[in-house]
Order: C-alpha cells, then sequence, then structure tokens
C-alpha cells in the first residue's frame, strides 16, 4: 500500500511539472512572436493608452 500511494504521489508531482512547464512555454512562446512582431515593423515597443489621461505610453512587460 505505500508503495501504491508514494506511485501516486510521484505521478501527481510528474503532472503539476507538465502542466506547469507548458504553461511557461506558452508564455514565452507569446513573448517570443510579440518581440517578432515589433522586429518585423522596426517597432520599440507596443503603444498603449491611458485610460485615465488618454495619453499613450509604452507598455512594460
Amino acid at each position: 500500500m505505500p508503495q501504491l500511494i508514494f506511485l501516486l504521489l510521484i505521478i501527481a508531482a510528474a503532472w503539476y511539472g507538465y502542466r506547469s512547464f507548458k504553461r511557461e512555454a506558452a508564455r514565452v512562446s507569446q513573448r517570443v512572436r510579440q518581440a517578432e512582431k515589433e522586429a518585423q515593423n522596426r517597432a520599440h515597443g507596443t503603444l498603449v493608452q491611458d485610460p485615465k489621461t488618454g495619453e499613450y505610453y509604452v507598455r512594460k512587460d
């Protein structure tokens, strides 16, 4: 019985690690795609409008 509990803990840890890895890979992939778009457009960042003042500023990642 202890072996079964240990095996279930190992499987749960592996599953959690896999999910975390996929989430991080998707985040990095999205940032790379954004950087490629900026390089293609020769941009130095993405402008975002401040809703309070109406002024534009470069989005900070």
